[in-house]
């Protein structure tokens, strides 16, 4: 691993020793992915892309990902009050409870978080295996994010699971704009998100997104896989900031922040 940018905020010792390519420790990652202080709510985003723009492989992320991307992929998390990812993405990725990790245990500990994040499920049917161990047996419970017009029969079978319920939506849909204040009335301020691709889009165009972290694979597939944001095109690009690139094994690791 080797920091491309930014170099020139550093000693000439430190920046030697940022841009040397070589195996960065989880601490390090850790502070190079710190939520930034002082803001109410900071939702970013992890997302993988091949050269070609194609968000996923036969329909999943993990062939277009590498050990090193993973490793970000775990600390991201690690840092995370909560991990929200869309529907869609839970059935077709099989998506279990985050996990306690020690590396982390001191550091959560310190911020007030409990040992693992939890995962927030957006779902306007809520038509979701509730058997699964996502629901059933996380460390920290499952959130399930709906409209205020969800079916009373499912936000019922969610809650026999043991989910928490949350709404951020007057009628049947949710409305990703007011998914970081209903986390944040529940003192979940540190926000990320795996997408899909749907929720992903419906963050951007709300204007919700104040973070990527964008994963470039050094691969090409061809293809008409999804691009890492789908939905309506914006009318006026919505243009971020650069703040970071790391690289290892041809994989860039870049981070962009709302301007």
């Amino acid at each position: 691993m080797r920091r491309l940018f930014p170099v020139t905020d550093q000693t000439a010792d430190q920046t030697a020793d940022r841009t040397a390519d070589r195996e960065w420790g989880l601490d390090e990652l850790a502070e190079a992915y710190a939520y930034p202080e002082g803001e109410a709510t900071w939702l970013r985003a992890n997302m993988v892309s091949t050269l070609d723009g194609a968000a996923h492989h036969d329909g999943r992320s993990h062939p277009i990902s590498g050990d090193t991307d993973m490793r970000i992929f775990g600390t991201l998390r690690a840092l995370a009050d909560v991990v929200i990812v869309g529907a869609e993405t839970v059935r077709k990725e099989g998506y279990r409870p985050a996990k306690a990790r020690a590396a982390f245990e001191g550091r959560r500990a310190a911020a007030g978080q409990a040992s693992a994040p939890a995962v927030a499920v957006v779902s306007a049917s809520l038509d979701l295996d509730f058997s699964l161990p996502l629901f059933t047996a996380p460390l920290t419970p499952t959130l399930l994010i709906t409209g205020a017009a969800a079916p009373a029969d499912r936000i019922a079978a969610a809650q026999k699971a043991g989910a928490v319920v949350v709404l951020a939506g007057e009628g049947a849909t949710v409305e990703p704009e007011r998914v970081a204040p209903a986390l944040a009335e529940r003192g979940l301020a540190r926000l990320l998100t795996e997408g899909g691709p749907r929720l992903l889009g419906q963050f951007v165009a709300a204007g919700a997104l104040d973070e990527l972290c964008l994963t470039v694979s050094p691969m090409l597939t061809a293809g008409d896989a999804q691009r890492i944001a789908g939905g309506s095109a914006l009318a006026v690009p919505d243009r971020f900031v650069l703040t970071s690139v790391l690289e290892e094994a041809g994989f860039l690791f870049t981070r962009y922040r709302r301007s």
